[in-house]
């Protein structure tokens, strides 16, 4: 999912404070000291599930709506929630299917039907909005609904259709609220998750009040919650030191997550995962100066992840060498086994082989966020101290006109993260490099669709490691993106707040409903 962009398996919980029991201090009934606050500075693109494929939106869409199935703390594998049982019919993993639990309803009290989850899904495809998630859904043909069941039929094998079924992308909405063709817009949210949306505003805030009718895999939600959005990172670090916010999560400045320490006063924190990444990712439509494969190539020559990770991140990141991070089974270094070091020879050489001469001119797309900025000044500083690359950085304010530019193809290159929608390694290359990518990139390569449907055919996801090998590789060869670095995911509480040790774990679930107060 993209980070703003972008939503892992987690590699385990590092609590930063010292007496880690108190997490466990799970009191039952938060609503007496009022709204817990959470900061972020992710954004929110869509209400509408059909609208949105971004970390910001699916985070409050699984807090709102439900989608049928789910992924538990510390687990990676989808557990029913708004069903009652999932499973694939027969051997061929064409067929999936699902039976709703019989006591799951919207918040305004009527029952979720069969007919609303097939209305979710049929209108993703219909809308296919630029924004949306369709791209994830790229081997569903048809939805059946028949009594409380719901037939999902494929077009391909995909043992991976569970993990997509358990995200933001599935969530259900009510099919006489939500039009058939078009994104609902009245800045209103109806579902069945463990809250309903109060008060929204915009890049503001939104205010969460729990679902008493909510009936699902997470517990009941016991305490309000006002997400506060923030413009950046510097933003979101004012508002925890003047204790406007009781949570933190997503993005503090790379200053504030090298200081961090368990001797800290007034502030638990935790580092899990580790498998949010960022890249570089190429405009490849005739008439860009990045079209010719021998510039991408050029600069995956050029890049220095190193210094990026130490001179902007302070070291907070990883440098990364595939579109799979480490971690994550499956993973390789096929952009290290290129080029294992930054070389402006081998650059020079892949260029003028290709007939290039003279210095290419590239326009660098980044969204101002975090150290998006610094970030980008590093890679143009790169790219130009080699003589042949001149860089334009052009940075563009709010993120919904970032990804309406760069679908346009404003942009030569443009820098993006990516957090994962379930854990597999497919969801770190089908979305951003397969048939209909969501990265809007013009980027079509026959072979490497059809490794990314032989990785989706086998049931037992280690059967497929030879493939996604071979894919990463097909991927660095052809460079329609090139990693940078990969993090791990970081959240802040004060002391008199429980349950943030659950609220994210690398899954790409946000979950609000486990916070209380002390």
């Amino acid at each position: 999912m993209r980070s703003v962009r972008w939503k892992i398996i987690a590699a385990g919980l590092v609590l930063g404070v010292a007496g880690v029991g108190v997490w466990q201090l799970l009191p039952e009934d938060g609503s007496s000291h009022g709204a817990i606050r959470v900061g972020t500075s992710d954004v929110v693109s869509s209400l509408d599930p059909a609208g949105a494929y971004d970390v910001g939106s699916w985070a409050l869409f699984g807090n709102v709506y439900q989608s049928l199935l789910t992924i538990k703390p510390g687990s990676d594998a989808p557990v029913p929630d708004a069903a009652a049982s999932c499973a694939f019919v027969g051997q061929k993993l064409t067929t999936y299917q699902c039976e709703l639990r019989p006591d799951v309803k919207f918040a305004g009290g009527r029952a979720i039907t069969a007919e609303d989850v097939k209305y979710s899904f049929d209108r993703i495809k219909a809308i296919n909005s630029d924004q949306g998630p369709a791209p994830l859904f790229n081997t569903l043909e048809s939805v059946k609904a028949e009594g409380r069941t719901v037939t999902f039929n494929l077009s391909a094998r995909d043992a991976t259709f569970p993990f997509k079924i358990a995200t933001g992308a599935a969530s259900i909405v009510d099919k006489e609220k939500y039009p058939a063709k078009s994104l609902r817009e009245d800045g209103k949210a109806d579902g069945s998750g463990p809250y309903t949306l109060g008060a929204y505003k915009a890049g503001t805030s939104a205010e969460l009040k729990p679902n008493a009718s909510y009936k699902g895999q997470g517990r009941p939600a016991r305490a309000s919650v006002t997400v506060k959005y923030f413009k950046d990172s510097a933003d979101l670090d004012q508002a925890w030191n003047a204790r406007q916010i009781e949570v933190a999560h997503r993005e503090m400045s790379p200053a504030v997550l090298a200081g961090l320490n368990p001797g800290m006063k007034d502030l638990r924190y935790q580092a899990s995962g580790g498998s949010e990444t960022r890249s570089m990712v190429f405009n490849v439509r005739p008439g860009s100066a990045a079209a010719p494969l021998a510039v991408r190539q050029a600069v995956a020559a050029l890049l220095d992840r190193s210094k990026v990770a130490s001179d902007v991140y302070l070291g907070t990141v990883t440098p990364l060498y595939s579109l799979v991070p480490a971690g994550i089974a499956g993973h390789s270094t096929p952009f290290f086994d290129a080029y294992p070091t930054p070389s402006v020879a081998t650059a020079r050489k892949l260029l003028k082989d290709a007939g290039i001469n003279g210095s290419v001119a590239l326009g660098l797309g980044v969204n101002v966020r975090g150290a998006n900025i610094p970030e980008a000044e590093e890679l143009k500083r790169q790219l130009e101290g080699s003589g042949l690359f001149q860089v334009t950085v052009k940075p563009v304010e709010k993120w919904a006109d970032f990804q309406k530019r760069y679908a346009a193809g404003e942009f030569d290159v443009y820098t993006i993260g990516w957090i994962a929608d379930f854990p597999d390694a497919d969801n770190f290359l089908a979305p951003l490099v397969g048939a209909d990518s969501s990265m809007n990139n013009g980027f079509s390569d026959k072979h490497v669709d059809e490794l990314i449907t032989r990785t989706q055919s086998h049931s037992e996801r280690a059967d497929a490691a030879a493939e996604f090998r071979d894919l990463q590789k097909a991927v660095a060869q052809q460079a329609p993106m090139v990693p940078i670095w990969q993090k791990k995911d970081y959240v802040m509480s004060r002391d008199a707040v429980t349950g943030a040790q659950y609220l994210s774990d690398g899954t790409g679930v946000w979950r609000l409903w486990e916070l209380n107060w002390l």
